[in-house]
Protein backbone atom coordinates (compact mmCIF):
# COMPACT_ATOMS: atom_id res chain seq x y z
CA UNK A 1 0.00 0.00 0.00
CA UNK A 2 1.43 3.37 -0.98
CA UNK A 3 2.81 5.94 1.78
CA UNK A 4 3.45 9.33 1.79
CA UNK A 5 6.98 9.62 3.25
CA UNK A 6 8.79 13.09 3.91
CA UNK A 7 12.88 12.91 3.10
CA UNK A 8 15.66 15.02 3.80
CA UNK A 9 17.70 16.03 1.07
CA UNK A 10 20.22 13.32 0.23
CA UNK A 11 23.50 14.15 -2.25
CA UNK A 12 24.12 11.76 -4.16
CA UNK A 13 27.19 11.12 -7.42
CA UNK A 14 25.38 10.52 -10.80
CA UNK A 15 25.20 10.07 -14.15
CA UNK A 16 22.71 11.24 -16.58
CA UNK A 17 21.84 9.50 -20.05
CA UNK A 18 19.28 10.11 -22.67
CA UNK A 19 17.94 6.26 -23.17
CA UNK A 20 15.05 4.70 -24.88
CA UNK A 21 13.13 1.46 -23.23
CA UNK A 22 15.65 -0.63 -24.92
CA UNK A 23 18.37 0.72 -23.93
CA UNK A 24 18.40 1.15 -20.43
CA UNK A 25 21.24 -0.52 -19.56
CA UNK A 26 23.12 2.49 -20.93
CA UNK A 27 22.41 4.49 -17.67
CA UNK A 28 21.72 1.13 -15.45
CA UNK A 29 25.07 -0.42 -15.80
CA UNK A 30 26.71 2.41 -14.90
CA UNK A 31 25.65 1.85 -11.13
CA UNK A 32 28.69 -0.39 -10.29
CA UNK A 33 30.63 1.84 -12.33
CA UNK A 34 29.93 4.49 -9.36
CA UNK A 35 29.66 2.47 -6.87
CA UNK A 36 33.75 1.21 -7.66
CA UNK A 37 34.66 5.15 -8.10
CA UNK A 38 33.35 5.81 -4.43
CA UNK A 39 35.17 2.76 -3.20
CA UNK A 40 38.53 3.91 -4.51
CA UNK A 41 38.26 7.65 -2.88
CA UNK A 42 36.76 5.21 0.47
CA UNK A 43 33.12 6.40 0.35
CA UNK A 44 30.78 3.65 0.99
CA UNK A 45 27.25 4.09 -0.89
CA UNK A 46 25.28 6.12 2.01
CA UNK A 47 21.99 4.12 0.65
CA UNK A 48 20.51 2.21 -2.02
CA UNK A 49 21.15 3.24 -5.68
CA UNK A 50 18.40 4.32 -7.77
CA UNK A 51 17.35 5.68 -11.18
CA UNK A 52 15.95 9.18 -11.64
CA UNK A 53 13.72 9.91 -14.32
CA UNK A 54 14.16 13.47 -15.34
CA UNK A 55 12.13 13.26 -18.45
CA UNK A 56 9.70 10.66 -19.85
CA UNK A 57 8.71 11.07 -23.97
CA UNK A 58 6.66 7.36 -24.40
CA UNK A 59 5.52 8.60 -27.56
CA UNK A 60 8.94 9.07 -28.93
CA UNK A 61 10.57 6.54 -26.88
CA UNK A 62 12.72 9.19 -25.09
CA UNK A 63 13.99 9.08 -21.52
CA UNK A 64 16.23 11.38 -19.55
CA UNK A 65 17.62 9.31 -16.75
CA UNK A 66 20.18 9.52 -13.88
CA UNK A 67 21.83 6.63 -12.46
CA UNK A 68 22.51 7.37 -8.60
CA UNK A 69 24.17 6.36 -5.93
CA UNK A 70 23.72 8.13 -2.45
CA UNK A 71 26.61 9.26 -0.09
CA UNK A 72 27.23 10.58 3.22
CA UNK A 73 28.48 14.18 2.45
CA UNK A 74 28.20 16.23 -0.87
CA UNK A 75 31.79 15.86 -2.70
CA UNK A 76 33.13 16.52 -5.69
CA UNK A 77 32.76 14.19 -9.02
CA UNK A 78 34.98 13.85 -12.21
CA UNK A 79 34.37 12.88 -15.82
CA UNK A 80 30.89 12.45 -17.49
CA UNK A 81 29.84 11.96 -13.34
CA UNK A 82 28.08 14.52 -11.01
CA UNK A 83 27.26 15.54 -7.76
CA UNK A 84 23.60 16.14 -6.81
CA UNK A 85 21.43 16.56 -3.92
CA UNK A 86 17.82 14.55 -4.33
CA UNK A 87 15.14 17.76 -2.92
CA UNK A 88 13.70 17.39 -0.14
CA UNK A 89 9.93 16.73 0.74
CA UNK A 90 7.03 14.73 0.88
CA UNK A 91 7.40 11.69 -1.77
CA UNK A 92 4.86 8.98 -2.43
CA UNK A 93 6.07 5.72 -1.98
CA UNK A 94 5.73 1.73 -2.70
CA UNK A 95 7.49 -0.89 -2.56
CA UNK A 96 7.39 -3.55 -5.65
CA UNK A 97 8.82 -7.28 -4.84
CA UNK A 98 9.42 -9.27 -7.55
CA UNK A 99 11.10 -9.13 -11.50
CA UNK A 100 11.32 -5.07 -13.00
CA UNK A 101 9.52 -5.81 -16.15
CA UNK A 102 6.26 -5.61 -12.91
CA UNK A 103 7.26 -1.96 -12.08
CA UNK A 104 4.78 -0.54 -14.82
CA UNK A 105 2.08 -2.06 -13.37
CA UNK A 106 3.29 -0.74 -9.70
CA UNK A 107 3.89 2.76 -10.92
CA UNK A 108 0.31 2.44 -12.81
CA UNK A 109 -0.98 2.03 -9.03
CA UNK A 110 0.79 4.69 -7.39
CA UNK A 111 -0.18 7.46 -9.95
CA UNK A 112 -3.76 6.06 -9.20
CA UNK A 113 -3.76 6.16 -5.52
CA UNK A 114 -2.51 9.31 -5.88
CA UNK A 115 -4.59 10.87 -8.02
CA UNK A 116 -7.39 8.91 -5.50
CA UNK A 117 -5.79 10.58 -2.89
CA UNK A 118 -5.96 14.02 -4.22
CA UNK A 119 -2.08 14.48 -4.63
CA UNK A 120 -0.38 16.58 -6.86
CA UNK A 121 3.26 15.27 -8.26
CA UNK A 122 6.38 17.14 -8.83
CA UNK A 123 5.56 16.87 -12.34
CA UNK A 124 5.12 19.30 -15.34
CA UNK A 125 3.72 17.95 -18.69
CA UNK A 126 4.61 19.72 -21.97
CA UNK A 127 4.42 18.70 -25.70
CA UNK A 128 4.03 15.50 -24.42
CA UNK A 129 6.48 15.04 -21.93
CA UNK A 130 6.63 14.40 -18.48
CA UNK A 131 9.14 16.78 -17.00
CA UNK A 132 9.71 15.51 -12.90
CA UNK A 133 11.25 17.07 -10.26
CA UNK A 134 12.57 13.64 -8.40
CA UNK A 135 10.81 10.30 -9.67
CA UNK A 136 13.25 7.53 -8.40
CA UNK A 137 13.08 3.53 -8.43
CA UNK A 138 15.90 2.58 -5.83
CA UNK A 139 17.03 -0.87 -6.23
CA UNK A 140 16.75 -2.15 -2.46
CA UNK A 141 18.81 -5.94 -3.32
CA UNK A 142 22.17 -6.13 -4.05
CA UNK A 143 22.22 -8.53 -7.37
CA UNK A 144 25.25 -9.99 -5.99
CA UNK A 145 23.77 -11.33 -2.77
CA UNK A 146 20.37 -12.71 -5.08
CA UNK A 147 20.61 -13.34 -8.14
CA UNK A 148 16.77 -14.53 -8.85
CA UNK A 149 15.54 -11.18 -10.55
CA UNK A 150 12.13 -12.36 -8.74
CA UNK A 151 13.33 -12.01 -5.75
CA UNK A 152 14.32 -8.29 -6.03
CA UNK A 153 12.71 -5.58 -4.34
CA UNK A 154 12.57 -1.77 -5.54
CA UNK A 155 10.88 1.36 -3.91
CA UNK A 156 9.56 4.02 -6.09
CA UNK A 157 9.43 7.30 -4.29
CA UNK A 158 7.79 10.10 -6.16
CA UNK A 159 7.72 13.51 -4.94
CA UNK A 160 5.05 15.72 -4.15
CA UNK A 161 4.59 19.22 -5.49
Amino acid sequence: MPQIVEFPERPYVGVRRTITMTTFGLVADRIGEIIGWLAERGQAPAGAPFLRYETIDMANDRLVVQAGVPVAEPMAAEGDLFADTLPAGRYAATTHHGHPDGLFEVITQLLKWGEEQGLTFDRTDKDGTEHWGCRLELFMTDPRAEPDMNNWDTDLQFRLA
